[in-house]
């Protein structure tokens, strides 16, 4: 069975997105093809944290978490975010 990721994305511009995915290297070619809406304008994507999970749901929960303000905190506490 394939486990599930969470990424975190850093932008050039030093944008981030978080999302989750099986297979976070073939989403992050996505995202730099232009080919997700939500980071379309952006270029020059680059995975700067992952974790994984064994469900998709706990994938999403986790996402979830680092979308909120509690989440951001943790990551810049681990030193992903400035």
């Amino acid at each position: 069975m394939q486990k599930y990721k969470v990424y975190v994305l850093r932008a050039e511009s030093g944008k981030i997105y978080i999302g989750h995915s099986q297979d976070s290297e073939a989403r992050l070619l996505e995202h730099n093809r232009h080919e997700s809406k939500a980071t379309r304008p952006e270029n020059d994507w680059k995975i700067v944290y992952e974790e994984q999970f064994e469900t998709r749901a706990l994938a999403m929960k986790r996402e979830n978490f680092l979308k909120s303000g509690a989440g951001r905190r943790a990551l810049k506490n681990k030193g992903v975010l400035d």
